[in-house]
């Protein structure tokens, strides 16, 4: 099963909005088929790992990071008929598919068909894996990182703004990894503002304007369609799909504008005078977009976390002090007054990128503090 998540990590950022999978058939001790899914609308792990077993496949044990598919509502054929008809002995599931369509029914119908199954195995392993699918299948919406750069003192840029380049080049090359595996990357109107940035996937020279790879879906909040239409992301728009969240502040005739110029602009509900992220989220979730990296400023940070739809956050550290209360933190607004009403983080990892530090940390419920 070690070697089938393996296999499966080998999708990270490509199969979106299907899961990462994995598939190892051993017989008599020996690997016969193995797999991964590659992207959407190509063959099932399973069924991969099937063709290049094939006669061998019979008697033999398939390791599969999760429940095979049973249903018939996507591009591919399901997996169990194939598995049923392949004279497998046994097979082994890390994990139950929490799509409301499979959960427990591609396992049902194989044990149905007198064919033995095992499940969990390494299953925390597995569910880590596709943390963001589950997510989204469960929830609707993605799965949010929240990313920062910024000083030790939790300083993003200065008074002025000015925020280029705060970390090295070795935290650089990390987000641009990042942004590849991700579906989306969002920010606020007031990022685009400052910094007229293009939010895409560039090359080992961050500095240089050269795309390369899977390019993400750009978001911008923007409640009053304020975005300059001499912007990166509105000029670029043909490099890029681009999502304009605003609401019915926004004037009628750039909102038409816009959209004549391919970009989609989505009029969403309001929150606190704002575009609610929890609204537009949903709309994503149903877009498809599993997972979204929010690259906003200090602004839409602290509306975020404030509307709980932050699930991790992920901050590079440089070793410098800004100082100064007029110069720009992390997590804008104002400061709860209790210590209780901070956001806790639990499993927090450090790594070493050149002279920075990554820190990060999955958001955990709140706990109120004592008076």
């Amino acid at each position: 099963m070690k070697r089938a998540l393996s296999l499966a990590a080998k999708g990270r950022g490509r199969t979106s909005p299907n899961p990462m999978v994995g598939a190892v058939i051993v017989n008599h001790g020996h690997i016969v088929g193995e797999a991964w899914h590659r992207q959407p609308g190509e063959p099932h792990a399973e069924i991969l790992a099937l063709h290049q077993a094939g006669s061998r496949a019979c008697g033999g044990v398939l390791y599969v990071t999760l429940e095979p598919c049973c249903h018939t509502n996507k591009r591919t054929p399901p997996c169990v008929p194939y598995l049923i008809q392949s004279g497998l002995a046994r097979v082994c599931v890390a994990m139950v598919d929490p799509n409301p369509q499979v959960n427990g029914r591609g396992i049902y119908a194989l044990k149905q068909a007198n064919l033995p199954v095992s499940v969990g195995v390494l299953e925390q392993e597995a569910r880590h894996l596709n943390e963001v699918y589950g997510y989204w299948i469960t929830t609707g919406r993605p799965f949010v990182i929240l990313k920062g750069a910024m000083t030790l003192d939790g300083k993003i840029a200065t008074s002025t703004g000015e925020s280029r380049w705060i970390t090295g080049e070795r935290a650089r090359q990390d987000v641009h990894r990042l942004r590849s595996q991700m579906d989306a990357i969002m920010v606020g109107v007031g990022t685009v503002l400052a910094d007229d940035p293009e939010l895409s996937v560039r090359g080992k020279k961050t500095t240089i304007r050269k795309r390369v790879g899977r390019q993400p879906v750009r978001v911008v909040l923007d409640s009053q369609l304020r975005i300059p239409l001499k912007s990166k992301i509105v000029q670029w728009v043909g490099e890029q799909p681009t999502i304009l969240c605003t609401t019915t502040q926004a004037p009628p005739k750039k909102i038409q504008l816009l959209r004549e110029r391919g970009i989609q602009v989505w009029v969403v509900p309001v929150q606190a005078g704002k575009v609610s992220l929890k609204a537009c989220l949903s709309r994503l979730g149903k877009e498809g977009l599993t997972s979204v990296l929010l690259e906003g400023g200090s602004t839409v940070n602290a509306s975020a976390l404030q509307q709980g739809v932050v699930n991790r956050v992920r901050l590079y550290l440089a070793p410098t002090l800004l100082g100064g209360q007029d110069a720009k933190g992390l997590i804008g607004g104002l400061s709860h007054k209790k210590l209780g009403r901070v956001w806790p983080l639990a499993d927090v990892q450090f790594k070493k990128l050149g002279k920075d530090w990554l820190v990060t940390g999955t958001i955990e419920p709140r706990r109120e503090g004592r008076a």
